[in-house]
């Protein structure tokens, strides 16, 4: 992901759920970013979000092609 300034946040959840939802993007051919603020804040000396809340973004452009994918994997990990 080459533009992070035009990205939306798409999902919110544990770091296994995010890399299967992002796995499924990427099989429709969209390219999603994840950002782990604890971890990114710990490595850094600074604590910020939870240990188990991990975004995924996807490039605005995306979106409309990424929402039915999203809404899908929701319905099925409830």
């Amino acid at each position: 992901m080459q533009d992070k300034s035009n990205t939306v946040k798409v999902f919110t959840g544990t770091e296994v759920t995010v890399a299967l939802l992002k796995a499924e993007l990427e099989k429709a051919g969209i390219v999603g970013m994840i950002r782990d603020d604890f971890a990114s804040g710990a490595s850094s000396g600074f604590y910020g979000g939870a240990p188990s809340t991990i975004d995924l973004f996807v490039q605005e452009s995306d979106l409309r092609k990424a929402e039915p994918i999203v809404r899908g994997f929701e319905e099925l990990n409830k």
